[in-house]
């Protein structure tokens, strides 16, 4: 999910550690000097907040081009990271990245709706590729951004940036593991109060409101946490429409999965809610995250044989950023496989379109295979 602050109509088209986790994530050959060049794409908050200052503690990665539609931003950022005017580009003369030997990869980190049409573009100038989640708008438009990195031979990555993150990690290796016996049932909940004039409040940009933001996290943890795909959903939504930031988009989707193991998932995504936690619960006790997916401070607690114990962890070697950064970069230099490549934001995709439609028709609705 792209989280770039507000942006206007006109910012976006004027310029036209655990042992489950690391067995999953491939060894690094030796590549001394080699980094990765990226490009980043959009310079709203979520870009130049968390995304670029966090290429410091990267190992196989670094910032070499940046497009935007605000000169302003151009200049400052450029100053600020050393990249020169030569690499320097606007969506208007972006295919021109083409002719760049330095970049390697790009970073998409722009409103939702123009995810695909930038990945395509990427790959067609040859261009491996990071998009912010959700990958894109429709099952569609996924479909095609997979089609085109597959056909240009490059890469394609999608930003969850939770995979990298070491209570998550542990979470998933603990949950599948069965550490506090069978997952039985999982809740999650994300939300969080959306201020109004934001590009995420406005549906053509974003592609709708808060399940196609907040909301992804939890659907996505569900998916991890269980390493299965929903079978089938029941969803409701809850939208106050008097309320003007929901004039497009809704505010609150509750809704509940079914995998095929017979685990039950309960979720909520809300822009009018604050909570940001998951718990798994299994015949045994329970594994509880709160805040599950925050940019820090992640709290985790276990129940088990009637004990409660609280998990803490040493400070991670990197942050969530690095590690999705340097994993990509480590792909490629290894041509290796990334854990959340585009079929992951796909899936993801196809259940909530499920949600939604479950939303709109009022019943259970069976999820795309």
């Amino acid at each position: 999910m792209t989280e770039l602050g507000a942006i206007t109509r006109r910012d976006v088209v004027g310029g036209i550690g655990m042992g489950l986790a690391a067995a999953s994530m491939p060894a690094l050959a030796a590549t001394p000097g080699r980094k990765i060049g990226y490009a980043i794409v959009g310079l709203g908050s979520y870009a130049t907040r968390q995304i670029m200052p966090n290429f410091v503690g990267c190992e196989h990665s670094r910032i070499v081009a940046l497009v935007s539609g605000t000169p302003a931003k151009l200049e400052q950022y450029g100053a600020q990271y050393g990249v020169p005017k030569t690499h320097w580009y606007n969506y208007g003369n972006f295919d021109r990245i083409r002719d760049n030997p330095d970049i390697d990869a790009v970073y998409i980190i722009l409103p939702n709706s123009m995810h695909a049409e930038y990945t395509v573009r990427a790959a067609q100038a040859g261009k491996h590729v990071m998009c912010e989640k959700p990958m894109a708008i429709s099952v569609a438009e996924c479909e095609a951004m997979i089609a085109a990195c597959r056909k240009a031979g490059k890469k394609l990555m999608i930003g969850y940036r939770s995979r990298f993150e070491q209570y998550n990690r542990l979470a998933i290796e603990l949950a599948r593991g069965g550490h506090v016996g069978p997952t039985q049932i999982i809740t999650a909940e994300h939300g969080f109060y959306a201020r109004p004039n934001q590009w995420r409040l406005d549906r053509p940009l974003s592609g709708g409101g808060s399940l196609m933001d907040i909301g992804i996290y939890s659907l996505n943890a569900t998916r991890y946490l269980t390493g299965e795909e929903p079978v089938e959903v029941v969803a409701s939504e809850s939208t106050d429409k008097s309320d003007p930031r929901f004039a497009t988009v809704e505010d609150r989707i509750n809704f509940l999965l079914r995998f095929p193991s017979g685990v039950a998932a309960t979720c909520v995504s809300s822009y009018s809610s604050a909570h940001n936690s998951y718990r798994v619960i299994g015949t045994q006790g329970y594994i509880d995250m709160e805040p599950a997916t925050p940019y820090e401070g992640h709290s985790m607690r276990i129940r088990k044989d009637g004990q409660v114990t609280q998990r803490t962890l040493p400070p991670a070697a990197k942050t969530q950023w690095a590690g999705q950064l340097d994993h990509l970069s480590e792909a490629i230099l290894n041509g290796t496989d990334v854990i959340v490549p585009g079929e992951e934001g796909l899936a993801d995709m196809r259940v909530i379109e499920a949600i939604y439609r479950s939303a709109r028709e009022g019943r259970a609705v069976k999820v795309q295979a």
